[in-house]
């Protein structure tokens, strides 16, 4: 059995009770080593394997060897397993593969980051909302950017994911210069949650004119507003919240 198990933020507070009990019933975890690491206090007994950056197929595979040893493994992905993450490659795989075929695959769900990002600012997606990833590193830009501008004028608010890195330090600022040549208002009600439910967890509030300019790395997810989004401020702090209906 390969269990392709979404963990959430990553530690096990995160984690549905689903996602815990499939890595009880695990002798092996498999990872990308930064998620690998967060599991290994928690679950002390078991065996662990990982692969780097870009070594996604290999991954997969390193699963299917141990599985097909006879032992039961769980492939943990940040998140949910079925949002950016590693289901469709390992069915890929299986699907391209006879000898595969004889494992047991079992997707179990997870909190994803659009999610557990938007609880520690508000509501931000509390109506149609959109996912999008700024990575072009398997999508070309081309496609991102046609998305981006569908996502103005169908008027959604907006979850990012891989908003920059130290190789794509100006997509955030492309992103937002698109979002306002489509008619998004530059004060936009938007927010963004760096690693969320880890250490050095930060919430932050801005407007859209102002995002690019915001302390955001690959580790953060970013919230962007529709045209009825707007801060709540109280003595509680700040909330972004989009309303649930335009009649509301």
């Amino acid at each position: 059995m390969i269990y392709i198990v979404g963990t959430g933020p990553g530690k096990i507070s995160g984690m549905t009770l689903e996602a815990k009990a499939a890595l009880d019933a695990s002798q092996v975890i498999v990872g990308y080593k930064v998620y690998v690491d967060l599991l290994k206090a928690d679950f002390p007994d078991k065996e662990f394997a990982w692969t780097g950056m870009g070594k996604e197929i290999e991954r997969c595979k390193l699963c299917f060897d141990y599985a097909l040893e006879g032992k039961n493994v769980s492939l943990v992905c940040s998140g949910d397993a079925g949002v950016y993450g590693m289901a469709e490659p390992l069915f890929r795989l299986q699907k391209e593969n006879s000898v595969y075929q004889e494992v047991e695959i079992t997707v179990i769900p997870g909190v994803t980051a659009a999610l557990s990002g938007a609880a520690l600012l508000g509501a931000p997606l509390n109506h149609d909302f959109c996912v999008i990833s700024l990575s072009d590193l398997l999508i070309p830009w081309e496609i991102i950017e046609r998305r981006l501008r569908a996502a103005v004028h169908g008027d959604f608010a907006l979850a990012v994911y891989n908003p920059q890195s130290h190789h794509r330090k100006d997509y955030l600022d492309k992103a937002c210069k698109i979002l306002i040549e489509e008619g998004a208002a530059p004060d936009r009600a938007c927010g963004f949650v760096k690693n969320i439910g880890r250490e050095g967890q930060k919430a932050a509030f801005c407007r859209l004119s102002e995002l690019a300019s915001q302390d955001i790395d690959m580790f953060t997810t970013v919230f962007i507003g529709n045209s009825q989004s707007d801060f709540f401020e109280s003595d509680k702090g700040t909330k972004l919240l989009t309303k649930r209906g335009y009649k509301l």
